[in-house]
């Protein structure tokens, strides 16, 4: 089975609960997953040995696109990562009232490409509390999982 690690920025806990929903889908479909805060790891190397690695993270912010405070300094040095050849999958919470919703999730991903990842499974936004949207995340995470 794979080798799955979920990294998360969650300001409210809304991108953690879904981060979450996440490690048990991948855990019971038999793969090893281990999930961690943005502000726990280091971006050196993060990737290596992983056959893929969810990010996710909250928007904030009206005027411009803001990363949830913790992912920043991740995102920052995004460059030391080893994304390059990695399967990848970017997921996030925000408001849909805002002009940029989920723009972090659009910024992640356009990062993570530009390092060489192959980011899969589309991208998963999902506006304000996610427990209304557990069968888009359930779907989400199929096709993340059936792309490894």
């Amino acid at each position: 089975m794979a080798n799955i690690l979920i990294v998360y920025g969650s300001q409210t806990g809304n991108t953690e609960w879904v981060a979450g929903q996440l490690e048990a889908q991948a855990k019971a479909a038999g793969h090893t997953v281990n999930k961690a805060k943005a502000g726990d790891v280091s971006a050196d190397g993060l990737c290596a040995g992983k056959d893929l690695v969810l990010f996710g993270c909250s928007t904030w912010g009206d005027d411009e696109i803001e990363l949830q405070e913790d992912f920043i300094p991740l995102f920052e040095s995004f460059d030391k990562i080893g994304a390059s050849g990695v399967k990848t999958a970017v997921f996030g919470c925000g408001d849909e009232d805002y002009k940029y919703f989920c723009g972090a999730v659009d910024a992640i991903t356009d990062k993570l490409t530009e390092l060489g990842s192959t980011v899969v499974g589309g991208k998963l936004k999902i506006n304000g509390d996610p427990d209304g949207s557990v069968a888009a995340i359930k779907s989400w995470g199929e096709g993340v999982l059936a792309a490894i």
